[in-house]
């Protein structure tokens, strides 16, 4: 079994002295670590803490280790990737003096913020003691438990390991799930005999390492729940594990979970799926076939689907033996089309049927006991039509035995097989055979997607291995356990699971020893150049038709390398099939890496002669003869199947020794041979590729040649990349070939293919440099306003498969990247610690922060008295609302965030939604920017993030302004160029809004207290749904409308009425400041006159 280099890094790293391992760096989460352990890390809603040690024989040599970095400055890093993010932390460089290990303890908000359930990818982690340099490095996964959907619920009763060894005796086969962003996340489940009863799963969050850490479950009780009484012979069929349910095929009927992202229940509740006609014997019989794909950050277009297949001829009365459904799998349909009843029986069974979401197809693999066809249909409002895409591919009738199709998990690579295995790599258009294995049926096969790996199980028990693209393979070992089931974990390591026990790859040889992959014949050499031969692989005259595939080179040959038992080496770059001459029906040509080694005298007697060679006219065959005068040269029997080669002429291989003196033997190429001509002693030389006394060459996969290196920021093999409308994505690689003496050939290295060539353009330029590395850049573009996906395909063709790296499959997403965002970018900056404090003041002391009153509404175009949106601010639900003394205030005013709370400690308001600005958090938000009135001509400054870089919004951005509870007082003021107008006069009667350019935008306020404003990008320009809001408090208002103009009419009018009155008392000569003093003195003589009397 090949050995990645990552199983090197994942190892605890470590220095050997004499064999022995004195220290070693390694990380754990929990405790000390085992040696040559793996690290798997875990993230709960609590902080992630991780300890890196140099474990040595004592702890006081790990201090002085610990010691001796620290004080250089060098502490581990924590590097964390998927396929869209990369982020990296540090350890703490101080140490503690009871310490022997380095310490990290990261926020969980640090790595993310999401708590939700959904299928979220596994992290790869890498930890290096200096970073760049792998330094002491070690690697592992990462899984968020509390988000991963299958972890939240309970399986049914948990079963003790007594309970379950009681099983083992019982179990026929098994079968193996796998969460699909999450492969460490997997179940297995016992397929039991007649004699036992039950459904039994097992659950692993670490990739079956370790047996005794799966968790084992009976779901017997849930399954009998759905069905009417208990019957006899229950057991687990088959099962899939999608992206969000967990699909259940038993002998009784096929079980549906519910969604899995909310939990309604401790304990997962089943439904049963009913196929009118099908019982017991059939559902035994039955298949599931689920094309793998990881949904983290789903989009609309983006569903899972699961096909079942049952093993027996339709009826007429009967719609289909194959069925099709779509999450949430309630509503299970037909895989072909609706056609009449008389028009099915023309139809062969269906083998296999998978919805291919890249292309919007169904493809079919049908057989009717004579032929086998591939057939893709255009799907129609998710089903399929009638209507074909493609043509029906017809596959040759030596594809006897087809069991089923499957597509590589995140890729487009579609594999038929069963006694042979075909390639698609056009979404089912074309097929390519990749093997022929004559008699012996492919039953299983298991896929990686981090490695590419493709492993193929036959039922003799062969295991043969290929990488995704790769039209070659090889073959690996066997298993001989009679109970078995393979299985990738997150990081590419394949283990080998048994009802009792596991075993992996990297800690034994699950398949046995390589096995020697040459076939049992002799070959004949023929050279071509000093450096380049051809074996021709020779075939008896007598063989039975049946076994001649045993004596000919196949395509598992390609890009292996032939081993002399003497000496020699050579490299196959090509596989030829010929049918002349009959002895030889296939030959290869390699590259000679070491010469190979030729006979000596002492080995061969009949090379101390001269050779002449005569042309049979019986039969086609030549006479070899040596020279009568030399005694001791003799043909020998164990000359039969040496090769004589001489130069610049036919090869012949030794088939019949006559005599002593005289030979027959076949020209490889009888169109050089040579006839009636004597070739001297020396002139001519003998090789021994024959197989007679025990075969003298072996064919083994050859080492990996080729290094892929990424140049861009991808952050994984597998990246996955979005384009959106009118941008581009730029991938680069450089392919290193490491060729240890073969020549390198000037043609490009690697392939590249698209799984969908209508959706994004793509464009490709490769060079070499001065080193022989080929380097390419491909860019991609949106080339129209349809929205989906499709895989991107990086092969290095001639790659061994003990490569790590053959193949690179980026998707790429015509859509909105799930981390763009757009933002308000404030006038005035307001450092984090004044938000939360509440003052922040400009230099003439007016504070920049307002705190709002609790239960806040803001005014309406009735008054501020009279608010009627229905968003509160700063609420507080135990407190009074103000401003609800009008009957229309009492009807709005709805709480969101704290409905059915009674205390605003119980609306669990965190500090995100505090300093949130979106109105969904209106109820959370206590603090808002505060503005003097009036506000005049205020910037709507608009950034967006986007490739982790923030870009200014701008044409051909437009934008909708609009205010959320509904005020009017407030206008803009922009700029539209002349060629935006056109746009915008078109846009605004469909949007039923205004439309406006985001450069230079403007703002005035004339009203008083909130406004919350949402600027929205217009559809069109892209596909993302960009809207940012941001609030502006305007403070120091004068009085508002209508008392100041009450107050104004009423002095103008007092005013007015002044000056009337003097006009007046001027007109007809009136001075009542006269008349007053009149009446002042008579008041005073009539009070003295009562005074004298």
């Amino acid at each position: 079994m090949k050995k990645s280099i990552l199983q090197d890094n994942i190892r605890v790293y470590g220095e050997h002295y004499g064999g022995v391992t004195k220290k070693h760096f390694a990380c754990s989460s929990q405790g000390l670590p085992k040696i040559n352990g793996i690290i798997k890390l875990y993230l709960s809603s609590k902080n992630l803490q991780i300890q890196c040690f140099f474990q040595t024989e004592n702890e006081l040599v790990s201090k002085e280790m610990l010691s001796t970095f620290t004080s250089g400055g060098l502490a581990p890093t924590l590097e964390i990737i998927n396929s869209t993010y990369r982020g990296i932390f540090h350890f703490n460089l101080t140490l503690f003096s009871d310490r022997i290990f380095w310490l990290i303890d990261i926020p969980r908000g640090n790595i993310t913020s999401n708590t939700d359930i959904a299928a979220v990818e596994e992290w790869l982690v890498k930890i290096t003691l200096h970073q760049g340099l792998n330094i002491y490095a070690t690697e592992g996964t990462l899984l968020d438990k509390v988000r991963e959907p299958i972890l939240q619920w309970n399986l049914g009763d948990e079963m003790s390991s007594q309970e379950i060894s009681m099983l083992y005796p019982h179990v026929i086969d098994l079968k193996m799930t796998k969460c699909p962003c999450a492969n460490d996340v997997a179940l297995l489940g016992f397929i039991l005999n007649a004699t036992y009863n039950g459904v039994y799963i097992g659950l692993t969050t670490s990739g079956f390492w370790r047996y005794n850490d799966t968790l084992w479950y009976n779901m017997t009780n849930i399954i009998y729940s759905n069905l009417r009484k208990e019957y006899t012979g229950l057991s687990v069929i088959d099962m899939v594990l999608t992206n969000h349910f967990l699909v259940l095929l038993t002998s009784l009927g096929l079980f549906i979970s519910g969604d899995l992202r909310y939990p309604s229940a401790k304990d997962i509740q089943l439904s049963r799926a009913d196929f009118c006609g099908f019982e017991k014997v059939d559902y035994v019989k039955g298949k599931l076939w689920y094309n793998n794909r990881c949904f983290a950050n789903r989009e609309h277009f983006e569903a899972d689907y699961v096909t079942i297949t049952f093993d027996r001829n339709q009826t007429l009365s009967e719609a289909s033996s194959c069925f099709y459904s779509k999450e949430p799998f309630l509503e299970w349909l037909p895989c072909l089309p609706h056609v009449s009843n008389d028009a099915k029986s023309i139809f062969p069974s269906e083998t296999t049927f998978l919805i291919d979401q890249e292309h919007d197809t169904g493809i079919y693999l049908f057989y009717n006991q004579k032929t086998t066809t591939a057939s893709v249909n255009i799907l129609k409002n998710n089903q399929p039509s009638a209507t074909p895409k493609f043509p029906l591919f017809h596959f040759p009738s030596s594809f006897l035995y087809p069991v089923g199709m499957v597509f590589h998990p995140r890729s487009h690579f579609l594999y038929a097989y069963g006694n042979q295995v075909w390639l698609s790599m056009d979404g089912g258009n074309t097929f390519k055979l990749i093997a022929d294995f004559q008699d012996d049926i492919i039953k299983r096969t298991y896929h990686c997607f981090y490695t590419s790996d493709v492993t193929f199980v036959s039922q003799s028990g062969k295991v043969y291995l290929t990488k995704a693209g790769l039209e070659t393979y090889s073959e690996i070992g066997i298993v001989t356990d009679k109970v078995f089931t393979l299985y990738y974990d997150h990081l590419g390591f394949i283990h080998k699971l048994t009802p009792d026990y596991f075993e992996s790859s990297e800690n034994s040889r699950i398949f046995g020893q390589a096995p020697d992959m040459g076939f049992e014949t002799a070959l004949a050499l023929q050279y071509i150049s000093p450096d380049e031969v051809i074996f021709f692989a020779y075939v008896p005259p007598n063989e039975p038709l049946k076994t001649i595939h045993t004596k000919k080179f196949n395509n598992m040959h390609f890009g292996k390398l032939i081993h002399s038992r003497k000496t020699g080496t050579a490299y196959v770059r090509k596989i030829l099939l010929h049918e002349t001459p009959k002895e030889f029906l296939s030959s290869v040509i390699a590259e000679i890496i070491q010469p190979f080694g030729v006979e000596e005298e002492n080995e061969s007697f009949c090379l101390s002669s001269s050779l002449s060679i005569v042309e049979e006219t019986k039969n086609p065959s030549y006479k070899l003869s040596l020279d009568l005068q030399t005694v001791n040269a003799l043909f020998q029997a164990t000359d039969i199947e040496k090769t004589v080669v001489i130069p610049g002429y036919s090869s012949f291989l030794i088939t019949q020794i006559l005599d002593d003196k005289n030979a027959l033997a076949i020209a490889t190429m009888p169109a050089i041979a040579p006839n009636n001509v004597t070739f001297l002693k020396g002139n001519w030389f003998l090789y021994n590729f024959g197989q007679k006394n025990g075969r003298t060459w072996n064919i083994y996969s050859k080492p990996c040649y080729h290094l892929l290196q990424q140049l861009d920021d991808s952050p994984t093999l597998n990246a996955v990349k979005y384009i959106d409308l009118g941008s581009s994505q730029t991938l680069q690689v450089k392919v290193i070939p490491n060729k240890k003496g073969l020549k390198t050939l000037q043609i490009p290295t690697l392939k590249v293919l698209v799984g969908n060539p209508e959706l994004l353009e793509v464009k490709v330029e490769g060079s070499f440099d001065d080193a022989d590395s080929y380097l390419m850049k491909i860019s991609v573009t949106s080339k129209s306003f349809r929205q989906g996906f499709t895989s991107l395909a990086l092969i290095i063709w001639g790659a061994s498969t003990e490569c790590f790296v053959t193949t690179l499959v980026p998707t790429l997403k015509s859509s909105c990247n799930y981390l763009t965002s757009m933002h308000h970018v404030p006038s005035q900056h307001i450092p984090y610690e004044d938000w939360i404090s509440g003052v922040h003041e400009d230099s003439q002391g007016f504070n920049l922060i307002k705190t709002l009153p609790v239960n806040y509404r803001p005014p309406s175009i009735m008054g501020i008295a009279i608010p009627l949106t229905d968003n509160f601010y700063h609420a507080d639900p135990s407190k009074p609302i103000p401003r609800n003394l009008f009957h229309r205030s009492k009807e709005t005013g709805k709480y969101k965030q704290c409905a059915n709370a009674s205390t605003r400690e119980e609306c669990n308001c965190t500090e995100e939604q505090k300093f949130s600005h979106a109105v969904a958090f209106s109820d959370c938000k206590e603090k808002v920017p505060r503005f003097k009135f009036p506000v005049t001509q205020y910037p709507i400054s608009l950034e967006m993030f986007s490739d982790n870089k923030f870009i200014p919004v701008k044409s051909p951005y437009l934008v909708t302004v609009t205010e959320v509870n509904m005020r009017k007082n407030w206008q803009l003021k922009h700029t539209t160029p002349e060629n935006m107008k056109k746009i915008k006069n078109y846009l605004e009667p469909i949007l039923r809004a205004s439309v406006y350019n985001p450069s230079d935008l403007n703002l005035s306020i004339k009203g008083s207290e909130l406004f919350h404003f949402r600027v929205s990008i217009i559809p069109g320009v892209t596909f993302c749904n960009l809207v940012e809001e941001f609030q502006i408090y305007v403070d120091e208002v004068p009085l508002p409308f209508p008392a100041h103009t009450l107050i104004a009419v009423a002095a103008a009018f007092v005013l007015g009425g002044l000056i009337f009155t003097a006009f007046m008392l001027q007109l007809y000569n009136i001075h009542p400041w006269r008349a007053f003093q009149r009446w002042i003195r008579r008041k005073k003589s009539t009070v003295s006159n009562t005074l004298v009397t």
